[in-house]
């Protein structure tokens, strides 16, 4: 594993993760980069209102925030908290082609060794299991390469397609947060669920594979 300046030991980053086929195509994750920028707003421009009813509020316009020239500095953000072993920000791939975002943050080692997991997938590319295999590399390699405990996730109630998305992969629901995140013009309320290490019987791309969901590629 790479050492980072700080001392500790880089959770992982830039490692790609995957193969993983499902019915939909081939899915891989794999570090952002600076010439996403083209496709990243193309996508995000076209899916507004399919992507902001579910996101926080950010305080900027959705245009300008997802303009082409917004991309340098969010991508050499997420590469900078990656540098610093804090975030692991990859591009999930459908047959070689950018198709959404798979975000581990927050990442903390120590006693605790837990982090967050969220993720996004384009409206053109939905269903097929493209973002239940993302998930499944994501969650397996927290566990197996960045050597975590616990990873978890919030989700609105009603958001049921991400709610059986995470389902499908392990994680359960421990509990409701009120008001919790600003969404979509009100303070929204949403379902904690996580999962640990020790409830893995097996890996969660693995378990898709016996399950009839995946193949590996």
């Amino acid at each position: 594993m790479t050492i980072f300046r700080s001392g500790g030991i880089h959770p992982g980053w830039p490692d790609p993760l995957g193969p993983l086929r499902v019915p939909a195509g081939v899915v891989r994750l794999r570090p952002v980069r600076l010439r996403d920028a083209a496709v990243w707003s193309r996508i995000r421009l076209a899916d507004r209102y399919h992507l902001e009813p579910w996101e926080p509020v950010s305080g900027s316009d959705w245009t300008v925030r997802h303009a082409v020239s917004s991309w340098p500095a969010v991508c050499s953000g997420l590469r900078a908290e990656a540098r610093k072993g804090r975030m692991l920000p990859y591009v999930i791939e459908l047959d070689g082609q950018f198709a959404g975002q798979l975000t581990i943050g927050n990442v903390t080692h120590g006693a605790l060794r837990s982090a967050w997991i969220g993720y996004w997938v384009a409206s053109e590319k939905t269903g097929g299991g493209i973002a239940t295999a993302a998930l499944a590399l994501g969650l397996d390699h927290c566990f197996a390469g960045v050597r975590l405990h616990r990873v978890e996730a919030t989700v609105r109630p009603e958001n049921a397609i991400s709610r059986a998305v995470l389902a499908r992969v392990g994680f359960r629901e421990e509990g409701l947060l009120r008001r919790y995140l600003e969404v979509d013009g009100a303070w929204r309320d949403h379902l904690l669920v996580a999962i640990t290490v020790d409830e893995m019987k097996e890996s969660a791309a693995q378990a898709l594979v016996r399950a009839g969901r995946a193949s590996w590629a």
